[in-house]
């Protein structure tokens, strides 16, 4: 014996609100059926004949629907956007785009310079948007070598950068939100172009080391009063830098260039436990106070770095 199902017929719940609509429609999505004819004194005129899968994008994708659409879609909105930015060229793809910066070191110093890293199968560059500018670029056929290399930032923690050799023997360093898939996309790119033997022959990037580098307690100013703060400190050639775990960003940053003195002095309360404190003395800034574990290392380097005369 064979049981007919019977029709669904439609209910009605007050408890329902909108917002329970909306969830069931993403999470689970429903399928219309409906036929509907249209008629005046019982002739039928139109005819409607209506299938309808409603659902969010996510249930569509994974049942397989939408999807060319969807690809269709994602495609042209990168290239529109990649178009206001970096100008693709005819046949351009668009790879993989994401914050991150470039290390600039022509010049005096160097600098990193904040953007948006672009990967196209031509090219890989970065982007400032606001002033619009390409701070660096160059096309695939002359990358060499692809590496991640981890750099000690100023607050002591290790970053992951991307190194990119180049065919004449520069190398340039960058910075990505996500430095791992940028480097998998890169690598992937420049398939069949990759040399490893290259970054035996290729001149390496001269990265400035540090002349002290290590815990350092800064007397800061306050508005209630100064206060000594544990932090990392570090000198290099251009500046000494100390920066707090907590700080998102540099609390002090004095170049070397401005440093007209340095001293160790008795202080009762210094929080390195020795009673001594590091006394600097720089341009427009009058005096400084630091502590350190050990204080004569930083003498001595904030002395040479500073070119000034020993202190007694």
């Amino acid at each position: 014996m064979t049981v007919e199902p019977s029709p669904l017929r439609p209910t009605r719940d007050p408890r329902v609100t909108l917002d329970d609509l909306v969830e069931v429609l993403l999470n689970k999505g429903a399928v219309l059926h409906l036929d509907l004819i249209v008629a005046v004194s019982d002739v039928p005129l139109i005819g409607v004949s209506l299938r309808a899968a409603v659902a969010g994008m996510e249930t569509m994708l994974e049942y397989g629907m939408m999807r060319n659409w969807d690809e269709a879609t994602r495609a042209w909105a990168e290239r529109s956007a990649a178009r206001r930015t970096i100008d693709l060229r005819d046949g351009e793809r668009v790879i993989s785009r994401m914050s991150g910066g470039h290390l600039l070191t022509e010049g005096p110093s160097r600098t990193w310079r904040p953007g948006v890293v672009w990967l196209t199968d031509q090219r890989l560059a970065v982007v400032r948007d606001e002033p619009r500018e390409v701070l660096w670029e160059s096309d695939l056929g002359v990358v060499r070598g692809v590496r991640l290399a981890p750099e000690p930032t100023v607050g002591g923690e290790e970053r992951l950068r991307v190194r990119v050799a180049l065919a004449d023997g520069t190398e340039e360093l960058l910075s990505a939100q996500d430095p791992e898939r940028l480097h998998g996309h890169l690598t992937d790119a420049c398939a069949g172009r990759l040399d490893d033997a290259f970054w035996h022959t290729s001149p390496a990037v001269v990265e400035e080391r540090p002349l002290a580098e290590g815990r350092l307690w800064f007397h800061e100013p306050r508005r209630g009063g100064p206060l000594w703060r544990c932090g990392q400190g570090r000198l290099t050639g251009e500046a000494l830098t100390w920066k707090s775990p907590m700080d998102s960003r540099p609390a002090l940053v004095v170049p070397t260039a401005e440093i007209t003195g340095v001293r160790r002095t008795a202080y009762g309360t210094s929080p390195a436990g020795d009673g001594e404190v590091l006394v600097l003395r720089a341009l427009g800034r009058g005096e400084v106070l630091l502590a350190a574990d050990d204080s004569v290392p930083w003498t001595r380097a904030l002395t040479t770095a500073g070119s000034i005369p020993p202190a007694a």
